[in-house]
């Protein structure tokens, strides 16, 4: 029998139709069958609140140009370890954004140039430099059938211009959160182990076919051939040897594809209580910044 507070907070949540059968419809939205999970999760206080940033922080900068591979202008946002002024000598993480965001936004949600410096100064964690690039608000970090390739800008762009700066982008890191999670992925697959030395996908936003991307964003991929080339179920030995972790929450949309994918690379990380939220995303920083810190050092 469903709790009374179950039932109020389904009837808030537009759910009291499923309390009044009993509490069937309650139980097959905990098991992720029908919709209204994340709206549940919410009412129920699961997804947690956003928690302030630590009190340390470091100035960005930021490098825009032309990009031959995104046909527009582009932009990465650098953030460096606060003992730094340059990225001489420094190895890299570049950090891929979600959907409807770019690459200074993700420095701005999730304050990576609060958790950045604080992870090197308090959390004994090897300086490295987080450049977030802007990759599109809903192309999906894959190249597209207009010719727009954020993943080509990234390797034949973005990291020459690194290594021009100093930075050691021999081996790289990557981290990214929902469409940039599921991007970390589809970079790692192109560099391979040799030129990857972690990465972190934090939410990756994994879908079981081509028809649950397009209703979820319709500009995901630009079909169903488009799904399978870059589906990376399709091809997971191209990331063997590459250490990875993982993170997701249980009240998460995309939980159970993730819990798939867990299921079949064994990544570090984890699947803990939590939504598809920035309440979600920084506490987990610390411990991200830390896996792609001490995997860089050795580059």
């Amino acid at each position: 029998m469903i709790s009374r507070r179950a039932v109020l907070i389904g009837g808030l949540s537009g759910l009291g139709a499923f309390a009044a059968a009993g509490g069937t419809g309650y139980a097959l939205v905990e098991h992720d069958v029908l919709p209204g999970r994340v709206r549940l999760a919410k009412a129920l206080g699961r997804c947690g609140d956003v928690p302030a940033p630590p009190a340390a922080s470091t100035a960005v900068r930021q490098v825009t140009w032309r990009s031959a591979h995104r046909r527009t202008d582009v932009t990465a946002t650098v953030v460096l370890p606060a003992a730094h002024t340059s990225l001489r000598g420094l190895p890299v993480a570049v950090a891929l954004h979600g959907s409807g965001g770019d690459g200074a936004s993700a420095v701005r949600s999730l304050a990576l140039d609060h958790y950045l410096p604080d992870a090197v100064a308090r959390g004994g964690v090897p300086p490295f430099a987080i450049v977030a690039v802007d990759g599109g608000p809903d192309g999906y970090w894959h190249a597209r059938a207009d010719g727009d390739d954020p993943i080509g800008m990234i390797v034949d762009e973005l990291l020459p211009r690194l290594r021009g700066q100093g930075a050691r982008t021999a081996r790289i890191g990557a981290i990214g959160w929902s469409m940039g999670g599921y991007g970390a992925l589809v970079l790692a697959r192109r560099l391979g182990a040799g030129r990857t030395a972690a990465v972190v996908a934090s939410s990756p936003a994994l879908f079981a076919s081509y028809e649950d991307a397009r209703r979820t964003n319709a500009r995901s991929f630009d079909g169903a051939a488009d799904f399978a080339r870059n589906d990376v179920f399709h091809d997971l030995d191209a990331l063997k040897g590459v250490p990875i972790r993982v993170d997701c929450g249980t009240s998460d949309p995309f939980a159970p594809m993730v819990r798939k994918l867990r299921g079949r690379i064994h990544p570090e990380g984890s699947m803990g209580g939590g939504c598809h939220d920035g309440g979600f995303w920084r506490p987990r920083l610390r411990a991200q910044l830390a896996f792609l810190g001490h995997h860089l050092a050795g580059t």
